[in-house]
């Protein structure tokens, strides 16, 4: 060994026995320091964000997991006619979902692809709506991904459910509409849950992918039909696969609804109201016991097929029923308002009476039109028309044969020969008595509440103030009066019953699914009019004329005394020569002596007596002698 080297390297094995060994400042302790601080920051972030950030979610999961309660829809209750004839069916609907939760980790492309095989929805499709059914309803809550599959798709997605995590077949009762466009205004129809809906009706146990009654008898007894859903508690493993049940409530199947209507008799009024209404039309008839209130028959044109509701429908088809002509969804019969012409002349005449007004023997002459001086300049004269100048007339002959000058004395007089007119406060009066300007309560949802005028509704609508003129021709049902075939037959039906205004209603009774009658519907009376019963005899005696030998001879029916009253209404702008279109009324009620039944026919284009009165007398005919001419051939043999 080199001497001049040994002495150097003891000197640094002394030196390092002296500094001992690296200490905490030593650069590697640092590194090593630093690393495990970082790790157990990594840690603490992890644990928050599992057990704070995600925690409800994951707690969830686990429960999930582990139990999970199922609900069990019950069957939608069907909706009867009057004989028991049933009007609806339930049918099966599948539809492919994805329970986003119960989705493979990194592997629900997989699953979107097969999806994608069999329902010809893109992945990127699906990805997009199981976001958009996370972000609204939680991981849990099953997504729609395509309605309304075949029977085949369902069969194979069936087959692949058990063994591909998050896929799910729904399968959901639908409706089919037996009698489709023939009671699709009244029984309207079911569509999917809207999410507003979802939100207002989760707490009563609906969910998300549940079908609801959206318009008519569908959406009025929505609670009735429905009926109670059942849960099921079941054990269930990681990937969402049933293991066994623990618990179950059955499900309650909804009621069934009996409804007033004659399957039969709401077939001929559809039939008979089609061959005299031009395609684009509105139209409308309405038959109803008059004691009672039960409506036996309702009709709007155009129609619709409920059906078309109980699958797919585009924006565009959806687009073509909104805008249709005619306005095919709406419910002509309670939710559009027209001036009833002539047959409100049956209203003031009753006021006309009970006022004092008018009797038996006042005469009036109808040289085919009164004229009235402007009350503030004399050389201003106005002139308004009766449809034709039918001499001197007592009251039955003013109703009979429907003169608009016999109604503008009653209603408005005539200053310069001192007869004194109802004025249209009492006339106003009158209407809303007999239920004009507000909704009859009939059990459908959607009805106008009609347009009763006088001065202060003029003054605050138009800004106008109210004329002569105006009491005149709301005095003839014209103007700015309008209304509801429905109101309008309830009104009449008043004179008919009485002076009682019903409550129309289709509901009969309630059963449930084995027949047994679990509500019955007691007839309501609104009001009674303010008008002595010999006065409404007075009325329905000069209605019994128009049929026999007035205006409204289009509505007699052979071996029945029928009462009623024609009405033909202008609207629209004024033609070249001055006249205008015209809506046709009638409404009338049988038997003259022992009134049962009352008919109410509108007609958009048309006159009262050439086209509607017609209509009403095919209708009442059939109900009187329909079914007994269809039993004669059983019966002679």
């Amino acid at each position: 060994m080199d001497p001049y080297l040994e002495p150097k390297g003891r000197e640094r094995e002394r030196q390092r026995a002296r500094q001992g060994p690296p200490g905490r400042g030593h650069p590697v302790f640092a590194l090593l320091r630093a690393l495990v601080i970082l790790l157990f920051g990594i840690l603490i972030v992890q644990l928050v964000r599992l057990q704070v950030v995600k925690g409800d979610d994951y707690a969830r999961q686990s429960e999930i997991n582990a139990l999970r309660e199922v609900q069990m829809p019950p069957a939608r209750g069907l909706i009867l006619d009057r004989e028991g004839r049933p009007l609806v069916t339930n049918a099966a609907r599948f539809s492919a979902a994805v329970v986003p939760g119960h989705l493979p980790d990194r592997g629900e492309v997989g699953v979107y692809r097969q999806l994608e095989r069999l329902t010809g929805v893109t992945t990127d499709e699906i990805e997009t709506k199981v976001a958009a059914g996370i972000e609204k309803n939680g991981r849990f809550e099953p997504v729609t991904i395509k309605a309304d599959i075949d029977g085949d798709t369902a069969l194979m997605l069936r087959e692949l459910e058990p063994v591909t995590p998050g896929l799910e077949l729904q399968v959901e009762p639908t409706r089919r509409y037996l009698e489709g466009p023939l009671l699709a205004h009244v029984l309207g129809y079911v569509g999917s849950i809207s999410q507003d809906e979802y939100e207002e009706l989760r707490d009563q146990g609906y969910l998300l992918q549940d079908y609801i009654g959206k318009t008519g008898i569908e959406l009025t007894y929505e609670s009735v039909l429905r009926g109670r859903p059942g849960k099921k508690l079941i054990e269930v493993d990681a990937l969402g696969r049933e293991l066994r049940v623990i618990s179950e409530r059955r499900a309650l199947d909804g009621s069934n609804p009996v409804l007033t209507i004659d399957l039969d008799l709401q077939r001929k009024v559809k039939e008979t109201l089609e061959e005299f209404t031009t395609d684009g039309d509105n139209a409308a008839a309405v038959v109803m016991d008059i004691r009672t209130g039960e409506l036996l028959a309702m009709v709007s044109l155009p129609g619709f097929d409920n059906n078309v509701f109980s699958g797919p429908l585009s924006d565009e088809e959806l687009a073509a029923l909104v805008e249709g002509p005619g306005k095919p969804l709406l419910n002509h019969a309670i939710a559009e308002r027209y001036a009833p012409g002539s047959t409100f002349k049956t209203i003031v005449g009753a006021a006309a009476l009970q006022e004092g007004i008018a009797s038996t023997g006042t005469t009036i002459v109808s040289r085919g039109y009164i004229t009235v001086q402007n009350e503030y300049d004399p050389n201003v004269v106005y002139k308004y028309d009766d449809w034709a100048a039918l001499g001197a007339l007592d009251f039955y002959g003013g109703i009979a044969k429907s003169s608009d000058v016999y109604f503008y004395y009653l209603a408005g007089g005539k200053a310069d020969e001192g007869f004194v007119g109802l004025g249209e406060a009492r006339v106003a009066q009158y209407a809303r008595a007999f239920g004009f300007g507000e909704p009859t309560g009939v059990d459908l949802p959607g009805e106008s509440a009609g347009v009763v005028p006088d001065a202060q509704w003029k003054e605050e609508t138009i800004d106008q103030p109210w004329t002569i003129g105006d009491t005149y021709n709301f005095g003839i049902g014209q103007g700015y009066l309008s209304a509801t075939p429905l109101q309008l037959i309830a009104a009449v039906s008043a004179i008919g019953n009485g002076g009682t205004v019903l409550t129309p209603h289709l509901l009969r009774e309630i059963q449930d699914s084995h027949g047994n009658v679990l509500q019955r519907f007691e007839k309501s009376v609104r009001r009674t009019v303010p008008v002595d019963q010999g006065y409404l005899d007075i009325v329905k005696e000069a209605m019994r004329q128009s049929v026999a030998d007035g205006v409204a001879k289009g509505g007699a029916v052979p071996g029945v005394e029928v009462a009623g009253k024609t009405g033909t209404a202008e609207f629209g702008p004024q033609h070249v020569d001055g006249s205008y279109d015209t809506h046709g009324w009638y409404v009338g009620f049988a038997p003259y002596d022992d009134p049962e039944v009352a008919v109410v026919v509108f007609l958009q284009r048309g006159g009262g007596g050439s086209d509607a009165a017609p209509v009403g007398a095919q209708i009442l005919d059939y109900y009187f002698h329909g079914p007994q001419l269809a039993q004669k051939p059983e019966e002679t043999e």
